[in-house]
């Protein structure tokens, strides 16, 4: 994407729909240069009529109008700003909404190959610049912009010999400006990697804090976060040394430009060819000049670093989900609530050479519960991530009651399926949110009678504040098997016709367990399930039990049958027996 496609994209879909705020800021950006002109050119009456002819009738009459101007210039120069703020804040918002809607909508798989942190830094540095561009920069091509025109025109008209001398500076500032411009935008994007990084570590600090004290690396840790915060440091300074590094060759010409103008202004001035009150308008719009010229030097820095974020935000937004939510197609009809997957074959996008899952075909029955097994690593919860279409197949189909779930509304799919997973995932809100979190529109009662089911309001009962009780951010202030069992209510307030239980009751001890393993034969009572259990006692009596092995079916029966035929089922339950 080129600088000038992300330049349209940026107008056309954040900044045209504020062009009326924009044009106030350019008509008081008008103000801002006709006033500075004004004060320059004032200064030829005031001492042509002043001082020099002693005329008393403007005595009182100019320093009225510099005063005029002076404040006009202020104003207006304050009420532009202030516009343009709001303008890129407008813009910054509605770039981080979408920038979030993406993240929302985006499948897990992109969003498990980038680290948390570089999303953060992506929504917070990169759309910083962005909005530092059209605040900023912008609004300084607009007023200084303008203010340089109307100087350059009380110069012309004083003298425009002299003018022509003055504007040679011009040619160097711009040449001067398409080099940093290009210095500047390999450093922002280096800076922003170094963010990305260091947000990256401050959440592993915060998700490792326990196993940091364990095993006692607080000294490691320390020298890393210096690290880490020493690049960015150096990564700041050199976009801030790239900033102010046409300071000094600004300085130079201005002082070469003042130096040739005082001189051949004073040979104009001796032979009659100029005056003083000419010469003296001429230096002070050349003075004021000086501050456009430069601010619009380094202009093309800050385009640079807004341009260098948008190339690596943009994607992001327009990132294309392979998971299609088919909005416009028929809801799934379930009836018996049967799963079939036929020749499914599974592989990441990240490593294609390597399936996960090769070749299954199972049938899992309505209304009966289907047990996977297998060793880790084997495929049972990719399998079971591709029922809600978590992922989809990189070949076969998975159909329910007879129909492709490729092909029906994606809400109407995930409407009738719940899940229970081993990693629980929780917000830092109150238990009775995060319970509410299943169905939105549920009352008090059924979120009470979904805790009860799920043996949670045992320990919520014994909270200082019940069901208001915070909880942490993932539920940190709750021990494992309590997060469980949260997460088993969400099942039960949610009350769909699939059940998916990924080692639903692992972090639950052996009293807990049976008591959880209750509630749990309550809530899949006639409903299909399909469970991932570590423990092979709370499978018995499973309908179907399919034994997995680096990807694909080795086997399946029930307990009784497997125990006879499948020699790696029996020392896999034969190892649980003895273990006990």
């Amino acid at each position: 994407m080129s600088n000038l496609d992300i330049l349209k994209r940026l107008y056309k879909e954040y900044t045209k729909k504020h062009l009326n705020r924009i044009f106030i800021a350019v008509f008081f950006s008008i103000l801002v240069a006709g006033s500075t002109s004004a004060t320059a050119w004032l200064l030829d009456p005031a001492i042509d009529k002043i001082f020099i002819n002693k005329d008393q009738s403007l005595l009182l009459v100019i320093p009225l109008l510099i005063v005029l101007a002076f404040a006009t210039k202020g104003i207006s120069l304050y009420l532009a700003r202030i516009t343009m703020i709001k303008v890129a804040e407008e813009v910054k918002k509605e770039i981080q909404i979408n920038m979030l809607r993406s993240f929302i909508e985006a499948d897990t798989e992109n969003i498990e190959n980038k680290h948390t942190g570089k999303y953060i830094s992506n929504l917070n540095f990169d759309v910083n610049q962005i909005t530092g561009m059209l605040s900023t920069s912008f609004l300084t091509l607009f007023k200084d912009g303008l203010t340089l025109i109307g100087l350059l025109s009380v110069m012309f008209i004083q003298n425009w010999r002299l003018s022509l001398i003055a504007i040679i500076m011009i040619p160097f500032a711009s040449f001067i400006a398409k080099k940093l411009g290009k210095r500047m935008g390999k450093v922002v994007t280096e800076a922003q990697v170094k963010s990305g990084d260091l947000n990256k570590y401050l959440i592993d600090i915060f998700k490792n804090h326990k196993i940091i004290k364990i095993f006692q690396r607080e000294k490691y840790e320390h020298d890393r976060s210096e690290k880490f915060v020493n690049d960015l440091k150096e990564k700041s300074i050199k976009i801030s040394s790239v900033f102010i590094r046409a300071t000094p060759v600004m300085e130079i010409l201005t002082g070469i430009m003042i130096a040739i103008m005082i001189f051949y202004s004073g040979k104009l001035i001796m032979n009659d060819q100029l005056s003083l009150n000419n010469f003296f308008s001429f230096l002070a719009a050349m003075m004021l000049a000086y501050q456009p010229v430069k601010s619009l030097a380094v202009i093309n820095v800050g385009v640079s670093q807004g341009l260098s974020a948008g190339k690596r935000i943009l994607p992001i937004i327009d990132t294309e989900n392979l998971i299609e939510t088919n909005e416009d197609k028929i809801n799934l009809n379930l009836e018996n609530g049967t799963i079939d997957c036929k020749d499914i074959n599974f592989n990441y996008s990240t490593n294609l050479e390597n399936k996960v899952l090769k070749n299954i075909n199972i049938k899992i029955n309505g209304g009966k519960m289907t047990a996977l097994v297998g060793q880790s690593g084997s495929g049972k919860s990719t399998l079971l991530s591709l029922i809600p279409r978590i992922y989809d197949p990189t070949s076969g189909k998975l159909e329910i009651d007879g129909q492709n779930i490729k092909e029906v509304n994606l809400f109407s799919l995930r409407k009738e399926i719940s899940i229970v997973d081993q990693n629980v995932t929780l917000f830092d809100d109150t238990i009775f949110n995060n319970i509410k979190y299943a169905k939105p529109d549920a009352n008090k009662d059924e979120i009470y009678k979904a805790a009860q089911l799920s043996m949670c309001s045992e320990f919520i009962e014994k909270l200082e504040n019940n069901y208001q009780t915070l909880i942490g951010e993932n539920g940190v202030r709750l021990s494992g098997g309590e997060k469980q069992r949260l997460s088993i209510a969400r099942a039960f307030l949610k009350n769909s016709k699939i059940i998916l239980l990924d080692e639903a009751t692992s972090s639950l001890d052996s009293e807990t367990e049976e008591k959880i393993q209750k509630a749990l034969d309550k809530l899949t009572l006639n409903k299909t399930t399909v469970v991932i259990a570590h423990r092979l006692s709370t499978i018995l009596n499973s309908d179907k039990i399919y034994v997995m092995d680096r990807g694909t079916i080795i086997d399946h029966g029930n307990h009784e049958e497997l125990l006879r035929n499948c020699d790696t089922y029996k020392n896999y339950y034969n190892k649980q027996i003895n273990k006990s």
